[in-house]
């Protein structure tokens, strides 16, 4: 059964939340970068910062961001250098190593995470109207 058409209203709606979507993904690269870390590193961060246990391993990362091992090295490399997190070996399984942030990382994240309430709000009300 082929689905009827769109109303204008449905479409504007889906405008306005993919523009919201467009500004959050802007206003959080600059509040990242604001505050010394890449939107990239942000993210990881949120990951990290959020999971249970507070660290994860690599290879659960590299899944959760569908970045190539090689990608998530050099990710990983660069964030480490910057402070932001480190990597431990798993004490029962060399071959699986943890990642998780530094004090220095988490007090970043932080800081942009408050700083982006409004952006947050604002995108989850755009998708409100699109998920009636």
């Amino acid at each position: 059964m082929e689905r009827a058409t769109p109303t204008r209203e449905e479409l504007r709606r889906a405008a306005d939340f993919r523009l919201a979507l467009r500004r959050f993904h802007h206003v959080t690269q600059r509040v990242a970068r604001a505050h010394g870390l890449t939107p990239r590193q942000y993210l990881l961060l949120l990951i990290l910062e959020s999971s249970d246990a507070r660290r994860t391993t690599i290879g659960e990362l590299t899944k959760a961001l569908r970045l190539v091992p090689s990608t998530m090295t050099g990710l990983l490399d660069r964030a480490e250098a910057a402070g932001v997190l480190v990597r431990s070996p798993a004490a029962d399984d060399g071959r699986v190593a943890y990642v998780q942030a530094t004090p220095e990382g988490r007090r970043r994240l932080m800081r942009a995470f408050r700083e982006l309430a409004d952006e947050r709000r604002a995108v989850a009300s755009s998708a409100t109207p699109i998920l009636e």
